[in-house]
């Protein structure tokens, strides 16, 4: 029987290169997204090109009635979820805190903080009921360090840290896994976002290295998820080889 894995945030990047790779390697999906459209399309690939079942959830990780009313409206098949990959999550702008868009501040926490509270309170009841279970935490080397300008976006992955870290104490009497995969330099939507569809500043970011792709992080997730029973990952720092740190990148 297929294990069942929720992937978050699967209409671009890294959760969509993580829904396909687990796909790829049996899993049944739970696909969320605000796009209905990227999430049907993507529903419509993963069966026919991988013979899995796919359920596709369109609503906004930040509104807490959104997510508890998806997930509480699950089918029956698809309640026994084994993995819950909270990959949702973005930057947006990027200015000394004296400058700072509120607005911006805001969507951050919404999504990266609150969202992800909210669909690990939605889906740990359901693994606490099973037994089993394993919550996957999509950080950032921004919540290890704190970079020029990265204010509010890094406080936002230092919290998943922490989040990260709590989760996993309190789900030890239950036998669940809680990882982190916590990437660098990944070349996805990300900058696109952070710097409000401006194509050239985000170019910038890449321009002069080899940055990770959404296909490397899938990978460390799928590593994670498919150790033994015995052994859990808590903690996987990923970064390009051109980036030591958040600040310390070599560039051509």
């Amino acid at each position: 029987m297929n294990r069942i894995a929720l992937v978050s945030g699967a209409t671009a990047g890294i959760g969509y290169s993580t829904a396909e790779l687990l796909a790829k390697n049996n899993f049944n999906l739970i696909i969320t997204g605000r796009r209905k459209e990227r999430l049907d399309e993507l529903k419509t690939k993963l069966e026919s090109e991988y013979n899995i079942s796919v359920y596709a959830l369109s609503f906004d990780i930040r509104q807490k009635d959104e997510v508890f009313n998806a997930i509480d409206d699950l089918p029956q098949e698809f309640r026994k979820i084994d993995v819950l990959v909270n990959n949702a999550g973005l930057a947006s702008g990027l200015g000394v805190i004296q400058e700072g868009d509120i607005d911006d501040w805001e969507k951050m926490i919404d999504t990266n903080i609150k969202g992800l509270l909210y669909l690990t309170r939605a889906v740990s009841p359901i693994m606490i009921e099973n037994r089993k279970g394993h919550i996957v935490n999509i950080g950032s080397i921004a919540g290890k360090e704190v970079y020029p300008n990265g204010n509010v976006y890094c406080g936002t992955k230092h919290a998943v840290d922490a989040l990260t870290k709590g989760m996993r104490i309190d789900m030890l009497p239950h036998g669940i896994k809680v990882s982190q995969v916590a990437p660098g330099l990944v070349e996805t939507e990300f900058s696109i976002v952070r710097f409000h569809c401006d194509k050239e500043k985000a170019d910038n970011v890449y321009k002069g290295l080899t940055p990770l792709y959404a296909e490397d992080i899938a990978d460390a997730v799928l590593y994670v998820i498919t150790r033994p029973e015995h052994v859990c990952i808590n903690d996987m720092i990923v970064t390009p080889t051109a980036q030591a740190s958040a600040t310390n990148i070599i560039k051509d």
